[in-house]
């Protein structure tokens, strides 16, 4: 899941490389009210799943990474009620490319719950300075 979101986060740092670019600029521009630039908005959205992918891939910081993709997808379905028009078929519940492209993240939401239950389920240590002890909080 790591690697997917490395991926797909390297591919928005280039205009135009990314297919999904399209729709979640303009889905964020929507939800912003149009308060960020578009390249900002790429950018930003470059960032982020770059840190997710990074968080998840090393498991550093894993559960601010696990908080940043929970509100990502927030942020990836709500494109399915911004941008009806884009997402369904003619006012059915057929989702277009572009839905079916969003619809399948559902796969990377359960496999970051699995994760996410893995995480909660172990004891929150604290990193020592001597010789990366770790001790319970």
């Amino acid at each position: 899941m790591g690697l997917v979101f490395l991926w797909f986060g390297a591919l928005k740092l280039f205009p135009a490389t990314s297919p999904a670019e399209g729709v979640a600029v303009r889905a964020a521009m929507k939800l912003t009210f149009g308060l960020m630039q578009p390249d900002t908005v790429r950018m930003s959205l470059a960032l982020c799943e770059l840190a997710i992918g990074i968080g998840l891939t090393t498991g550093f910081l894993l559960r601010p990474a696990l908080a940043a993709f929970f509100a990502h997808m927030t942020g990836v379905f709500s494109a399915l009620f911004v941008l009806p028009g884009e997402m369904w078929q003619s006012d059915s519940v057929v989702p277009t490319m572009e839905g079916q492209y969003i619809i399948k993240n559902v796969v990377l939401v359960a496999a970051c719950l699995t994760v996410a239950a893995d995480e909660l389920s172990r004891p929150r240590t604290r990193r020592g300075f001597a010789f990366g002890k770790s001790r319970p909080l």
